[in-house]
C-alpha cells in the first residue's frame, strides 16, 4: 500500500478499508508516514467524512497502536466513565470511589486538563503527596485489591492518537465528529473496561455547544462501544451553567469531599447518582438505574464511598488527613468577592465565561506545560433561577498573583445576568443514548 494513494481515494469519497486505515495510523506511529502526509489525508477526512466501518477501524487501529489493558483475571465486570469535559465537572472525584463502594471496580485513566481547569489528574494532585504516575502493573494490582484507581494516561497507551490530535489541533481537523468519536472510544477500548459511561457535555462551557450534535457524538459513540463489544450508555448532561459552585482544582476536592460527606451541591450529587445507576446497571450489579441510585444514595449517607476515597488517597501516596480536613489543602494568598448590581432572578451564569475567569486565576492550562495553580479558583453562590438582591454575594475568587484579581472580578461579573421575571433553571440531563434497557 502507498500512503499517497490511499489520500486520493478518500479525497475522492471512496471508502477506506479496515486493512487500509489499520496501515495508515501503523505507518504514520511508527514514523513511516510523514506529518504532512498524515494532514492530507486528514483534511480529505473533515470534507468527505467516514462512515460507520472506518470509523469502528480507526478505533481499533489506534487502540491497538499501544497497549491494551486486560481485566480478564478479575471475576467482576470492571467499568470505566469519560466525560468530555465542562466548567465544574467534578464527578468522577465523587463517582468513582462511589462505584466502588457499591463493588463495582473502578479502572478510570485520565489525562491532564488543557483550557479552562484541570483535568481529573490535576485535581487529585492537589491533595498533597498524591501521585496518578502509576505503572500499568500497579494500577492493575490496585483495581483488583480496592475495586478503585485513577491512573495518568501513560505513552503506552493509544500513542497514535495522541500523535494524530496534535496533528489535528494545528491542521483544523479538530471538529470531525468521527475524528472526535475514535478518539475518545481508542482511548477506552485501550483502558480495558467492560461497562463505560460516556458523560456527553452541550451548552455554552462544553466542547459541544450544540446539543443536536451532543445527541450526534454521544449516538456514535455508543455504537462504536457495541460493534467493539463493550457495555456502553451516553448521558447527554447540560453545560449552560457550571457544575456545583466550585471551579478549581482544590476547591473542587473540597467540594467533593462535601458531597462524599452526604452534602454538597444537589446538583452534583444528583448527577453522580444519574450517572452511577446507569453503570450499576451496566455491570450487571443492580436490575436497573433506579435500582443503582438508590444503592449509592445509601452509600454516600453511610460514609462508604468516602471511606473508599480515603483507601484510594493512602494506596496513591496521598495525605488522608486532607480527607478529614479539607483546610488542609492548598491555600490561597489573596481573595476577593462580587456582589449582585442588582435586584432580580439569575438568568444565566455563563459557563464560559466563567471558564475563562478561572483560566485568569491560575486554574488550567493555556499551553501544554504551563504549570497549574493547584489553590486558584472560584466559589459561585447562586444557580439560574435564584432569586438575588443587589448587594448580595455573587462569587469568591482566589488566586496568589495578586495583579489579576480586579480584571477577574469585572470578567466575572460580566458572566451574569438577570431578570424581573422567574427563570427556569436548564435541565440538569437532556437524555440517555440508548434508553433502557440496553
Amino acid at each position: 500500500m502507498k500512503a499517497l494513494d490511499l489520500i486520493i481515494k478518500k479525497r475522492d469519497g471512496q471508502s477506506l478499508s479496515a486493512e487500509e486505515i489499520n496501515f495508515l495510523v501503523q505507518a504514520y506511529n511508527n514514523e513511516i508516514i510523514p506529518d504532512y502526509q498524515m494532514s492530507a489525508l486528514l483534511m480529505a477526512i473533515y470534507f468527505q467524512g467516514l462512515n460507520n466501518k472506518e470509523t469502528n477501524a480507526l478505533t481499533a487501529a489506534l487502540a491497538a497502536s499501544g497497549e491494551i489493558l486486560d481485566f480478564s483475571f478479575m471475576d467482576k465486570i470492571v467499568v470505566d466513565k469519560h466525560s468530555s469535559g465542562g466548567v465544574g465537572d467534578k464527578v468522577t472525584l465523587v463517582l468513582a470511589p462511589l462505584l466502588a463502594a457499591a463493588g463495582a471496580p473502578v479502572a478510570k485513566i485520565s489525562g491532564r486538563g488543557l483550557g479552562f481547569s484541570g483535568g481529573t489528574i490535576d485535581k487529585l494532585e492537589s491533595i498533597p503527596g498524591f501521585s496518578a504516575e502509576l505503572t500499568t502493573e500497579r494500577f492493575l494490582e490496585l483495581v483488583s485489591e480496592n475495586n478503585l484507581a485513577i491512573m495518568a494516561q501513560t505513552a503506552n497507551l493509544t500513542p497514535a492518537d495522541g500523535k494524530l490530535y496534535a496533528l489535528r489541533d494545528v491542521t483544523g481537523t479538530v471538529e470531525n465528529i468521527s475524528l472526535i468519536a475514535a478518539s475518545i472510544m481508542s482511548k477506552k477500548i485501550a483502558g480495558g473496561a467492560g461497562a463505560i459511561l460516556l458523560d456527553v457535555k452541550t451548552g455554552q462551557g462544553a466542547f459541544m455547544r450544540n446539543r443536536d450534535e451532543a445527541f450526534r457524538l454521544a449516538e456514535m459513540m455508543v455504537r462504536i462501544g457495541k460493534d467493539l463489544d463493550k457495555r456502553i450508555v451516553s448521558v447527554v448532561t447540560d453545560m449552560n451553567q457550571p457544575l456545583g459552585y466550585a471551579v478549581g482544582n482544590a476547591l473542587e476536592v473540597k467540594e467533593a469531599l462535601e458531597v462524599l460527606c452526604g452534602a454538597g451541591p444537589a446538583d452534583v450529587k444528583r448527577l453522580c447518582l444519574v450517572l452511577g445507576g446507569y453503570l450499576l446497571a451496566l455491570a450487571g450489579r443492580v436490575r436497573n438505574p433506579e435500582e443503582g441510585q438508590a444503592e449509592l444514595a445509601r452509600l454516600l449517607e453511610n460514609g462508604a464511598a468516602l471511606q473508599k476515597f480515603r483507601q484510594m488517597v493512602i494506596a496513591q501516596g496521598g495525605h488522608p488527613e486532607c480527607v478529614d480536613d479539607p483546610s488542609l489543602l492548598p491555600q490561597s494568598a489573596y481573595s476577593k468577592v462580587i456582589y449582585a448590581p442588582q435586584d432580580g432572578y439569575l438568568r444565566e451564569v455563563d459557563a464560559r465565561k466563567v471558564g475563562k475567569v478561572a483560566l485568569l486565576l491560575g486554574t488550567g492550562r493555556a499551553f501544554k506545560g504551563d504549570e497549574i495553580d493547584a489553590a486558584a479558583g472560584l466559589v459561585l453562590r447562586y444557580k439560574v433561577g435564584d432569586r438575588v438582591a443587589k448587594d448580595d454575594i455573587l462569587a469568591s475568587i482566589f488566586f496568589s498573583r495578586d495583579y489579576v484579581g480586579e480584571q477577574a472580578c469585572r470578567e466575572l461579573l460580566d458572566a451574569f445576568s438577570f431578570s424581573d421575571e422567574p427563570v427556569e433553571p436548564p435541565p440538569l440531563i437532556h437524555g440517555v443514548v440508548p434508553p433502557f434497557p440496553v
